[in-house]
């Protein structure tokens, strides 16, 4: 067989040789690694001839994914859709990743993303306005095990450590890109990270204690931003850690005013089994002295028992409860605790106000087999303000894996906002009937 391979490699075309067939042989090559040495067959030499194939494709390796949304809400209250029409087409989301291994130690991954949440700017055609590349880096290893991260990618802190579920969109605190540097450096147990990167800043509303209804300030402006990362595993059975993050504004409002934002978190988590698990992870914050009507020293928390399905069998079991106060600005301020929907159950949160907002969220998934799937949701929010009504959503969705590339979704969400809120906050409720597609490539 060796012999074989060995042949295959002088008389493949490699202009007419197809990616898969390239991979295929360097995968008998690795195979036979041993048997081609034992026949005299210099293995370095056909692994060449591989690498030489392959840099005639390029050395790229392309995948991709796009999602299609259909949704169809109610007549009333139609804050689903930012048309304000009870049925809507779009493309939730199209991407392009490009992947090449320069050499050994060095890679590169790029992705364009087209749709929806890209750029903010809606539903659009796929034109500049809602495309972007929105991760491109480069890494490398430096001496002494150094890892180095030079580019653009995503900051997600609580998505490495698993403190938040998979059907929800985004962390208390982080999933911000960054353009910077990455430093990460594994001693045993311990890894500790550095960046330093510049982005843009915090955009959000402040509101007067006395006059709910008047919005003090919208911020903008630039930031440096410092983030440490600490983290300790010593087993399979317990984690520790502790990530800063220091936003220092030098551009706009933020410059001109004390408008810095340090945020420190310490996060744990325990394995009763491989199966369950207790996490939790606390957030305070020193916000700049010109934060109008705000606590000087906000705080956040979480704690989650996550249990999976080989534990219950059936289904799987995420128990949530957090607590943020209402002036803690997290990067995603009002998109905790949703899935990607519009609008979800934090929307109504009072960013900037001396109030605490108490949230819990219980979630379920179910495997059933290699094609279904389904998942549960019930969320509740109490804004700790008389002036504002709680809210209630509930979301139940199945997945059909049509084949390994292509697969169909249909959820139904409803949220209840209560009635009679001020004018800049949702009221009423509301559903929606989603119908999605999702190819992989």
């Amino acid at each position: 067989m060796a012999s074989v391979v060995a042949r295959a490699l002088v008389a493949v075309d490699a202009e007419k040789a197809s990616k898969q067939d390239l991979e295929l042989l360097k995968k008998l090559v690795m195979e036979f690694k041993d048997e081609l040495d034992a026949l005299g067959v210099k293995v370095d030499k056909i692994d060449k001839r591989v690498a030489v194939l392959e840099d005639r494709l390029g050395g790229w390796k392309l995948s991709g994914s796009f999602k299609f949304d259909a949704n169809f809400s109610s007549d009333d209250n139609n804050w689903y859709n930012q048309n304000g029409a009870s049925t809507e087409f779009h493309k939730e989301w199209f991407d392009l990743t490009f992947r090449k291994q320069i050499e050994e130690n060095t890679s590169l991954y790029a992705r364009l993303r087209m749709g929806q949440y890209v750029a903010g700017t809606g539903r659009g055609d796929i034109s500049g306005a809602d495309t972007r590349w929105d991760r491109i880096f480069i890494d490398t290893k430096l001496p002494y095990n150094i890892d180095l991260r030079v580019g653009r990618w995503l900051i997600d802190f609580e998505s490495d450590n698993g403190l938040y579920w998979e059907y929800d969109a985004n962390p208390m605190y982080g999933s911000y890109r960054a353009d910077g540097f990455q430093v990460r450096k594994a001693w045993n147990n311990f890894t500790g990270t550095a960046i330093v990167a510049r982005n843009s800043g915090y955009d959000g509303w402040y509101k007067d204690d006395s006059d709910p209804d008047n919005i003090i300030s919208t911020l903008t402006g630039d930031y440096m931003s410092y983030v440490l990362d600490l983290n300790w595993k010593p087993n399979e059975k317990f984690v520790l850690g502790a990530t800063g993050y220091w936003n220092i504004g030098d551009a706009g409002l933020a410059d001109a005013y004390d408008f810095d934002v340090n945020t420190y978190g310490i996060y744990a988590g325990f394995k009763f089994t491989p199966a369950i698990e207790l996490k939790g992870i606390y957030y305070f914050q020193d916000l700049g002295d010109d934060f109008p009507v705000m606590e000087d020293s906000p705080k956040a928390w979480k704690a989650v028992l996550d249990v999976k399905q080989e534990a219950l069998k059936f289904t799987s079991l995420w128990l949530q409860y957090e607590q943020v106060d209402n002036s803690f600005l997290g990067l995603n301020q009002q998109n905790n605790m949703d899935w990607g929907q519009v609008p979800s159950i934090s929307d109504n949160r009072p960013v900037g106000l001396d109030s605490t907002t108490k949230l819990w969220m219980v979630g379920a998934t179910q495997q059933w087999n290699e094609k279904w799937s389904t998942f549960l949701k019930y969320a509740q929010a109490d804004y700790d303000e008389d002036w504002l009504d709680d809210a209630k959503n509930y979301t139940i969705g199945v997945n059909y894996q049509y084949t390994p590339a292509v697969a169909f979704q249909l959820t139904y969400d409803h949220i209840d906002y209560g009635d009679n809120n001020p004018s800049e906050f949702y009221s009423g409720d509301n559903h929606v009937v989603k119908f999605r597609t999702t190819v992989n490539f």
